[in-house]
């Protein structure tokens, strides 16, 4: 997978979780744990700019 597709995959996961963090679905602490997961699936170091 490109980084470029890596990217987009991982701005589209994170977004529908932020969603869902609006919606009382889950917690601000359960995003950051589930944005770091997703980052290490696809590959964005912990300072990448394409994190939130």
């Amino acid at each position: 997978m490109s980084k470029e597709l890596a990217v987009i995959h991982y701005q589209t996961a994170i977004s529908i979780f932020k969603t869902w963090v609006s919606r009382g679905i889950i917690s601000e602490e359960e995003l950051l744990t589930i944005d770091t997961i997703i980052a290490q699936k696809y590959g964005l170091s912990f300072d990448s700019i394409y994190r939130r």
